[in-house]
């Protein structure tokens, strides 16, 4: 149950992040969208030989890496750090990575005492349709860009061949010329959103097995879908040093709008901080994804299966403190309890269908409140506090 511990160790992390917050502010800056965009219509191409094993080897390559989320995210950290003009690489590993972890949750310490397996399956699928849809969709464009810029020549021409929406043509044409990396990385933010949209967020069975379930619209009422950013943070006035996470919280998944104006300020914090992103650099290249939460905080975290069955039945946080000899909570490999999965095959029609939706393109500000390291607890206290009180319904139940 709560106690005064709680409202006192939560309202000083929440000082704690404030603190953060207006430091941060000194940094606030306008991501700037062009006007310049032209839409057009996809033109019928006659391609080379050359042209045609080139879109051959690019999908062959995104087939080779769109296994598992383990693979993905490495793909897209290969691009980036390859080509760090490509803003949106980062940031989709990033997510990959958020997805990761949540897909681990799923096989973790707390999630089991709180979903039934059937339900715990059907999320995963989700997750994973999910982003296997958009890399299948987004990283033939970022290979067709690297191929661009190696034989100094567009070949966005090539776009209609991977099905990607006539909406992407335009951008990357005006990347190629301009660099302008917050409207390339805008609208790929856009294109994917939309591009998932009628493909697995209308989904009926996703809908029936997961977005309608009242657990599903539980934990967004409780504010614990969130995504977050780990970077190490410097002592700052009262605040402490060491691993601390920016993010957001997602409040309505189902909705595109929410979801695509998430994704443009989890961009600004990412590269609108300048200590976030330095941060975030170092954690994406120097720290191998393994899908555990143990990556970015292993005092709490632990892939150990002797953890996996741990019959601690005490609250082990309060706040962001981790009690005297409580065990770390049981976060495993995404490899070792999930296995590879076929992607579905989908609709290859075109979502954008009326100009009306460019309205989304829009400029937009670093979001005042980016620190998430108290919310990140707190949540965790929670899901925590749940187990242990349905355990304790189940314990006084069977006497």
């Amino acid at each position: 149950m709560f106690t005064y511990k709680h409202v006192l160790y939560n309202m000083s992390g929440k000082f704690e992040s404030m603190i953060r917050n207006v430091h941060a502010q000194r940094y606030r800056k306008k991501f700037i969208i062009s006007e310049k965009i032209h839409m057009i219509e996809h033109e019928k191409v006659n391609m080379s030989d050359e042209e045609v094993n080139l879109i051959n080897g690019i999908k062959a390559e995104t087939k080779k890496h769109n296994r598992n989320n383990i693979t993905r995210t490495e793909a897209y950290r290969k691009v980036y750090f390859h080509h760090q003009e490509l803003h949106w690489a980062l940031l989709a590993h990033m997510v990959s990575r958020n997805s990761g972890w949540c897909m681990t949750d799923l096989k973790g310490e707390l999630l089991p005492h709180v979903m039934t397996e059937e339900e715990r399956n059907a999320l995963f699928h989700f997750y994973e349709t999910a982003n296997a849809l958009i890399f299948q969709d987004a990283y033939p464009q970022l290979l067709l860009y690297v191929e661009s810029k190696k034989r100094q020549t567009n070949l966005f021409h090539l776009l209609p061949a991977f099905h990607v929406s006539r909406f992407m043509r335009p951008f990357w044409d005006h990347f190629l010329i301009n660099r302008d990396p917050v409207t390339l990385t805008t609208a790929l933010i856009i294109n994917e959103q939309h591009y998932i949209e009628d493909r697995v967020i209308r989904n009926k069975y996703y809908q029936q097995s997961v977005l309608d379930t009242l657990k599903f619209k539980g934990q967004e009422m409780a504010q614990l879908t969130q995504v977050i950013f780990p970077y190490k943070a410097k002592k700052f006035l009262w605040t402490r040093q060491g691993t601390r996470l920016a993010g957001l919280i997602l409040e309505h998944f189902a909705d595109v709008q929410e979801r695509i104006a998430i994704g443009k300020k989890l961009y600004a914090i990412l590269f609108g901080i300048e200590d976030v992103f330095n941060g975030v650099f170092a954690f994406a290249e120097n720290v191998c994804h393994c899908g555990s939460r143990k990556d970015y905080w292993n005092q709490l975290f632990s892939d150990n299966d002797k953890y996996k069955n741990s019959r601690y039945q005490k609250e082990r946080i309060i706040g962001g403190h981790m009690l005297k000899e409580a065990p770390p909570f049981y976060s495993p490999r995404l490899n070792e309890v999930w296995n590879d999965q076929t992607i579905p095959a989908v609709s290859l029609s075109d979502w954008f269908n009326h100009t009306s939706m460019l309205k989304e393109l829009r400029s937009f500000n670093v979001p005042v409140r980016f620190d998430m390291t108290n919310e990140y607890y707190f949540g965790l206290n929670k899901l925590e506090l749940a187990v242990l009180a349905k355990q304790k319904f189940i314990n006084v139940k069977s006497k």
